[in-house]
């Protein structure tokens, strides 16, 4: 499973960075299903301090799986886009096994 953290006009230090693959982390339970996670992140306005990120997780034999967030603390963004994009992959896990019942 590849990792990809991207600044959209936007510089992504090393401490972001890491707290993003920690997050990221988490979904390493769905090993099975993803192949690839790129996470962008960009201000949304140069004067204000408002922060967008994008999750999108690449799984097998299913479109890609996006989820957006956005607010004021980089952070916190980030974890709830993290979190939406977990909750989505494990709707799909649970899809999965009913469908194999």
């Amino acid at each position: 499973m590849r990792i990809n953290v991207i600044g959209k006009q936007f510089e992504v230090t090393d401490a972001i960075r890491e707290h993003a693959e920690e997050k990221l982390g988490k979904i390493t339970r769905y090993d099975d299903l993803v192949q690839q996670i790129d996470l962008r992140v960009w201000r949304e306005n140069e004067s204000r301090e408002d922060y967008g990120t994008e999750v999108v997780v690449d799984v097998r034999s299913h479109s890609d799986f996006v989820s957006k967030a956005n607010g004021h603390d980089l952070y916190s963004v980030i974890d709830d886009a993290i979190n939406k994009a977990e909750r989505q992959l494990h709707d799909h896990r649970e899809k999965l096994k009913e469908l194999n019942r």
